[in-house]
């Protein structure tokens, strides 16, 4: 009978079976771990996917029964994500535990909490009943903390008694701290949209109170004309006999100068009221003519002239109305001042729109001013950059941020002898041409 050479080999052999087992656990940790944080690069504004693989991931490598994810929100701690315990699959946890509770006081510790055996442990009555309705017996609570606070939980239950080791504790403490960067990136991601929604307002007021004169133009042009039908209307209807054919012409032109007006003045209201972006189909022409309404006052006033070569037809696009027009206004009312303090050139605005086959819609705004130094524009669309006294370096960028949100894109190029033209394209939809 053959011996082994040396009594070592039995532990050798032992030894090389723990140490396969804690490799294959790391590579299943490493894989759960990065499954997380695919989710995270993949939803990066739809947290559920997130919580969904954070408490799967959890659960399955801790050898847990089910568990929870809940987030900190003024009227408890509410429920974002769950994996159910198989044996009470009818049962719901409640989706709000409210502040104040013993249960949202043991879910409000800043440190792990666990209950290694549901029915030794001193714990309080309410919460007992809570976790014994799970069929639990073992359970892990670790807090989600951001700076300190306490933003929300990630809880494990064993329906068996079965203390979470130190390992598994620090696992879980882990799947926490991705689950509260991906909130905090979310946090982050609205703060900034808000953020820029609200400078684009402040860039869309300052921009109306330049063009006051010509929105005044505009409101006051269709009453006038309105007054007069109204009167000639009268005096057809004070002759003897009335002219009612003729009153009722004049009559109809009343009630359409009115709607011009009342159109008119809810462009205005739309253009500076603060409102969450809205996505429809619309005529990018007729978007360009109604911002060329608005400003022609201003090119009027420096003595300039507008031409415009609209294509037609263009595709359709879907996109925020509001939100290009205050592109194509920002344009013009920086073609404006470029060209108002430059007193021999030719003062023409010209406005264009074209089919791009690669982008969709290109739309171009070019003036006869001076130009622009090459420094300049390099750094045209920096935000706080600007070659005006009186800037604010904010107009063109937020017109960019406007134009990318929208799927495309915006440059300057400088234009021989002098001048500048301003070009946007906006992807169209694959449909027929409006």
């Amino acid at each position: 009978m053959n011996q082994p050479e040396t009594g070592e080999a039995p532990e050798a052999a032992h030894g090389n079976s723990d140490l396969q087992k804690e490799l294959t656990e790391v590579l299943r940790q490493r894989a759960a771990i990065s499954a997380v944080l695919r989710a995270i690069a993949n939803s990066p504004h739809d947290l559920q996917p997130i919580f969904d693989t954070v408490i799967d991931s959890a659960v399955h490598l801790c050898r847990a029964d089910g568990g929870s994810i809940r987030i900190v929100q003024e009227a408890g701690f509410c429920l974002v994500g769950y994996k159910q315990y198989a044996a009470v699959s009818e049962m719901f946890p409640p989706p709000i535990l409210e502040h104040g509770s013993f249960i949202s006081r043991l879910f409000g510790s800043k440190s792990p909490v666990q209950i290694t055996d549901l029915a030794k442990d001193e714990v309080e009555y309410t919460v007992r009943e809570f976790l014994s309705k799970l069929g639990v017996r073992t359970h892990l609570i670790v807090p989600m903390l951001r700076n300190d606070e306490l933003i929300g939980t990630l809880g494990l239950g064993r329906q068996r008694v079965e203390p979470f080791t130190e390992n598994e504790i620090e696992l879980v403490t882990d799947f926490a701290a991705q689950a509260t960067i991906a909130l905090e990136i979310t946090r982050r991601e609205r703060e900034l949209r808000e953020l820029q929604m609200e400078l684009a307002r402040a860039n869309r007021i300052a921009t109306m109170e330049q063009l006051s004169s010509s929105i005044a133009h505009e409101v006051i042009q269709p009453f006038a004309t309105a007054r007069n039908n109204a009167r000639a209307a009268q005096n057809f209807l004070e002759m003897k006999p009335p002219n009612l054919a003729e009153a009722r012409e004049a009559l109809d032109c009343v009630v359409a100068e009115a709607d011009r007006a009342g159109d008119i003045i809810h462009r205005i209201r739309d253009h500076i009221k603060k409102a969450p972006p809205k996505m429809e189909r619309f005529d990018v022409n007729e978007a360009i003519r109604s911002a060329i309404n608005l400003t022609r006052g201003e090119v009027v006033k420096i003595g300039g002239s507008i031409q415009t070569q609209l294509a037609e037809p263009l595709p359709f696009f879907r996109g925020d109305r509001v939100q290009i027009q205050q592109v194509m206004i920002n344009l013009i009312v920086n073609a404006v001042q470029a060209m108002s303090g430059d007193s021999d050139s030719r003062r023409e605005l010209q406005i264009s729109t074209e089919t791009d086959e690669a982008e969709g819609v290109r739309v171009g705004v070019r003036d006869t001013g001076p130009g622009l130094a090459p420094e300049s524009l390099a750094r045209l669309f920096e935000p706080f950059y600007t070659t005006k006294a009186e800037g604010m370096g904010m107009g063109l960028a937020i017109c960019r941020s406007i134009v990318e949100a929208h799927g495309g894109r915006l440059w300057a190029t400088a234009c021989g002898p002098h001048g500048t033209l301003f070009q946007f394209t906006i992807p169209a939809e694959q449909d027929a041409p409006s």
